[in-house]
């Protein structure tokens, strides 16, 4: 029988857990910190462990340290309300076999755990073979929840914890100079020099100069030596920019860097050696340029050792929400301002347009909108002509959060309500009474909780967690008044961990 530990300092958490996938071929253990869990994994040696990010006493990373160093190869599923940048690729990096983000999809949970159980098996299975040989989260700029940048963020933390060399692909303004600096930052190398070279932006005759150096009159107007960019970012990391606009005669260069980390300066004798790890990026199907001879074959293979596709932002809508809570934050603290509200009809009109200079496109109409907007709320008219112009329309993509950033209502607002009056709810509704009945079985199975505060707690913790802390969206729409709201956080003990991880 396979062993499951939950470490969480959530009871309910350890519960629901235990309820949901303890049987016959799982035996479900729980401890409710990392101090505990530590102590509990040499004896119960379980053959999973699954953790909450962010706990009292030792964190969770701090916990999958330790787990690691006492055994690799234990897989280790992180738990975290928000799948932010700096967790999903400190996780990744410190080994985590994969992280979860809450609330759960019960069907993808199970499946994740069978994985997972699955590779512990076969890492405990010994193989006669032959011998062979041998980081508030949004510090880098990446925001994203969507599973496509979920992904993205799993192979930064992988790659941050490899010397391979990368190859990150997708359109322009997408993001990958960003990304290079994430596998950079979260490198062993990251207490050595980051330079970024944009292949395309130097003249093709400077461009071996730039990179290699070269020695005095070796062309025209070549008056001193030159140290290039490979020899300044020795032992750190070089990101080549738009690696498909490289010459031809260059690439042969560099290509040689690679294989033997060896060149001379343009006009030289003298062999240089460097350590650099290179990590390349590109708008362009090298593949293509492959196959018109535009780009060497050999070079190509020696980059794409791992790939890091970005994905348009086109096919990522979800996440312009956030992406719009991020730049109006960025630019208010630029500004020394309170962040700017929109309007509804400004997200719906984001969410349509197709974005053709992605992120950086975006970057750039809500800037422009910050700046012409005569208020503290941007309105569609504050937004490009190509955008405000378009028929107003629902989402292309469903949109998982409301307006990240809250903003004074443009329609006429109803009747004043009684303080603590709740909007009525008609009677006879038979969702509601289907709800209700499934709830009052459950309750009988437990009548060690008061069913009634323990549904009010979980309902004022969802709508925290669906405004991502804002009291007054979450108390509309529990509809109560933020007054009340917060006697409720105050009464259940509510923490804000619980709601914003």
């Amino acid at each position: 029988m396979d062993k499951l530990l939950i470490i969480d300092d959530e009871v309910d958490i350890q519960r629901s857990f235990r309820r949901l996938l303890a049987g016959p071929d799982l035996e479900v253990h729980s401890a409710g910190s990392g101090e505990e869990a530590i102590e509990m994994i040499p004896l119960l040696q379980p053959d999973l462990v699954i953790m909450d990010v962010r706990m009292g006493g030792m964190s969770g990373l701090e916990t999958l340290r330790r787990i690691r160093d006492t055994d690799a190869r234990l897989p280790v599923i992180m738990m975290t309300a928000y799948g932010t940048t700096q967790t999903a690729i400190e996780a990744m990096k410190l080994g985590a076999f994969d992280y979860l983000l809450k609330p759960f999809d019960i069907p993808k949970l199970k499946e994740l755990i069978a994985g997972a159980l699955r590779a512990a098996r076969q890492m405990k299975t010994v193989v006669s073979v032959e011998p062979l040989l041998e980081s508030d989260d949004y510090e880098l700029g990446i925001v994203g929840r969507s599973p496509a940048m979920q992904t993205v963020f799993k192979l930064i933390g992988q790659l941050a914890a490899s010397e391979a060399t990368a190859l990150i692909t997708g359109e322009s303004g997408t993001g990958k100079e960003l990304v290079a600096r994430a596998i950079y930052s979260h490198s062993a190398r990251a207490k050595q020099p980051f330079v970024a070279i944009n292949c395309a932006a130097i003249p093709e005759s400077l461009l071996e100069s730039e990179l290699l150096g070269h020695e005095k009159g070796s062309f025209t107007g070549a008056t001193q030596q030159r140290i290039g960019k490979f020899e300044q970012c020795n032992l750190g990391t070089i990101f080549l920019d738009e690696i498909g606009d490289m010459p031809l005669a260059t690439q042969t260069k560099i290509l040689r860097v690679l294989q033997s980390g060896t060149f001379e300066r343009v006009g030289g004798n003298e062999t240089v050696r460097v350590n650099v790890r290179v990590i390349a990026a590109t708008n362009k199907p090298l593949e293509q340029a492959v196959a018109s001879r535009a780009f060497r074959e050999d070079l190509f293979y020696r980059l794409n050792v791992v790939r890091v596709p970005l994905p348009p932002l086109r096919e990522r809508r979800e996440d312009i929400p956030l992406l719009v809570d991020y730049f109006l934050r960025r630019f208010a603290r630029e500004s020394g301002r309170a962040p700017k509200g929109l309007v509804p009809e400004v997200l719906h009109l984001l969410e349509a347009h197709s974005w053709p200079g992605n992120v950086r496109e975006l970057e750039n109409a809500l800037r422009r909108a910050t700046v012409v907007a005569t208020g503290e709320t941007l309105l569609p008219r504050d937004l490009p002509p190509e955008l405000s112009a378009q028929p107003l329309r629902a989402p292309l993509a469903p949109t998982p959060l409301a307006s990240p950033v809250p903003s004074p209502s443009t329609t006429t607002p109803p009747a004043p309500t009684p303080a603590d009056a709740p909007s009525p709810i008609p009677e006879g509704n038979p969702d509601l009474a289907a709800l209700a009945s499934q709830l009052f079985r459950w309750a009988r199975d437990h009548r060690e909780l008061k069913i009634l505060p323990a549904v009010e707690r979980e309902l004022v913790i969802e709508a925290l967690k669906e405004t991502r802390g804002n009291q007054v969206q979450a108390a509309r729409l529990l509809g109560i008044t933020r007054a009340t709201l917060r006697k409720r956080v105050e009464k259940f003990g509510i923490r804000r961990d619980l709601i914003i991880q």
